[in-house]
């Protein structure tokens, strides 16, 4: 008798119009019910009522061996049963709004995620599968939830190709420091790209010296694009002992390997490439001999030694070339040299006026040198230039603009994270939400609570100007996750006072929703 599925499969391949349903047959005693006056509907509804008769007649396989060793125990603490309830709604509802109540409560399992791993827990073993299926659909929760899963998961993971991820990600560093060497030897040498990577990373992070062996015993026959990602790691524990094999690496031939070594070797202010840019620095910007500008000479030509410490000849950006040069020196020399070339701090070189050396009165450079000091502080991580650049935090009046020039975002991210939000609060205070997006970004969550109350008071001026809430989507995004819990009563407050039929009584009353919903979340994990 032929099997009836391979009978369906055909008739689905071919069409009904080619080929009649399979005839009914005494196996299939439920083909009676199906209604062949629609050969399409027909065909789907036997090839469902076939799929069900399959799996219910299906027997057991016989076990291949032994059944497998138990996962690893997993001493940490099991989270509160509070905790763990909260959990499966996330899993259950992520990714999906609150129906109106609440804002997307699913874009809240990141936090949830890694404060649960902060504060030492275990996941569930019952939550173990739905945890590892939401990571596997957001590659951003991976690190956080492969760590909640702990040894269940990976053991899970050997089962399920699904979940092969989490094979990828390096598991924590070994109690034994004697299994350390030999697991990590064979991962390094055997594992998968990812695997190699993190390994590598972990590895910088509690031992850079042996990481730097590690990588200098594969590196000439490592793929160009795989010596890029592996410099990447070296930003772990970067110190002058890595200096010799970055100068080596200058001279690879892949560019794009030989830009990431001058620009890691470029924030080592005490490594030779640092010196070559400080002398060309010090030849492209000299103090007047007044002191009252910064005179500009950019380079003429990128000659062969310019290139080889990372500068590209042509521009990618489309600017001129002696822009770039120039930007490409400056942003790479030591700033510690312009107070001891010039003797003046970063505020009052900041304050000078620029010009050319040919033509003082030109201001052609002011904002090609400002692009590129801000450029080294934030490779630099330089807190003082990043807050001489920034300037003071903003103050309300007329006529004042945002300030644009060097990247306030990337600079605020140098600063302490309580002078970020203070800076940030006190230009939303001047300058409302319309440029604040990038600058909330940058700044720690959940929001301190000057910021916060800085944030919903210009929500309240917005919404009361007659703007749109979705003019303000970005900003109202990142609240929800942000926004500290503490200022939910003022955000009640504002859905109060709006009309609950309008767009900002409702926006207002989903956020107040979301904050109580994170209060209680935070409080679970605190139990």
């Amino acid at each position: 008798m032929p099997d009836p599925w391979e009978s369906l499969q055909t008739t689905a391949l071919l069409g009904t119009d080619r080929r009649p349903l399979p005839a009914p047959g005494p196996a299939a005693p439920y083909d009676g019910a199906v209604d062949r006056a629609d050969p399409a509907g027909a065909l789907l509804e036997l090839a469902a009522l076939e799929t069900v008769r399959r799996r219910a007649g299906a027997l057991p396989a016989p076990a291949d061996g032994p059944p497998p060793a138990p996962a690893a125990e997993d001493p940490r603490a099991e989270l509160p049963a509070a905790a763990a309830r909260r959990l499966a709604l996330l899993l259950s509802t992520r990714g999906a709004a609150g129906g109106g109540v609440l804002a997307n409560v699913g874009e809240l399992l990141p936090q949830w995620l890694a404060t649960a791993r902060d504060r030492g827990y275990r996941a569930p073993a019952a939550s173990v599968p739905a945890l590892l299926d939401a990571a596997r659909a957001r590659s951003e929760l991976r690190p956080d939830a492969v760590a909640l899963a702990g040894p269940l998961g990976r053991w899970l993971a050997e089962r399920n190709p699904d979940w092969r991820f989490v094979q990828r990600a390096a598991p924590e560093p070994p109690p034994s420091a004697d299994a350390a060497p030999a697991e990590g030897d064979h991962l390094w040498h055997e594992g998968l790209f990812a695997e190699r990577v993190t390994h590598l990373t972990l590895l910088r992070r509690r031992d850079p010296a042996a990481g730097l062996a590690l990588l200098r015993g594969t590196w000439p026959t490592e793929r160009a694009e795989d010596r890029l990602l592996f410099l990447d790691a070296l930003q772990e524990g970067l110190s002058p002992a890595d200096e010799p094999f970055l100068e080596a690496a200058l001279g690879d031939r892949s560019k794009n390997v030989r830009a990431t070594a001058a620009e890691l070797l470029s924030t080592l202010p005490g490594s030779a490439l640092a010196a070559r840019m400080a002398e060309r620095a010090r030849a492209a910007v000299h103090l007047s001999a007044h002191g009252t500008h910064l005179l500009v000479t950019p380079p003429t030509v990128c000659d062969p030694a310019m290139q080889r410490d990372g500068i590209p000849p042509k521009s990618p950006t489309g600017r001129g070339e002696r822009a770039w040069w120039f930007g490409e020196v400056i942003a790479a020399a030591p700033l510690d040299l312009w107070s001891a070339h010039t003797g003046l701090p970063p505020e009052r070189l900041l304050a000078l006026r620029v010009g050319d050396a040919i033509d003082e009165t030109s201001s052609t450079w002011a904002d090609d040198l400002r692009e590129a000091w801000a450029r080294a502080a934030v490779r630099q991580q330089d807190a003082q230039w990043a807050r001489a650049l920034l300037g003071p935090a903003p103050v309300p009046g007329p006529g004042r603009t945002a300030r644009t020039t060097g990247a306030p975002a990337k600079l605020l991210a140098v600063l302490p994270p309580a002078e970020r939000a203070v800076w940030t609060a006190a230009f939303i205070e001047a300058h409302g939400l319309g440029d604040a997006f990038q600058l909330l970004g940058a700044c720690a969550t959940p929001w301190t609570p000057p910021l916060s109350t800085a944030v919903v008071e210009a929500l309240a001026r917005a919404a009361g100007s007659g703007a749109y809430p979705w003019s303000h989507s970005g900003v109202l995004g990142m609240t929800e996750r942000a926004l500290s819990p503490e200022a939910a009563g003022a955000v009640e407050a504002l859905a109060a006072g709006a009309a609950p039929a309008t767009a900002w009584g409702e926006t207002f009353a989903r956020l107040a929703g979301t904050l109580r919903f994170r209060e209680a979340m935070l409080a679970e994990l605190a139990a």
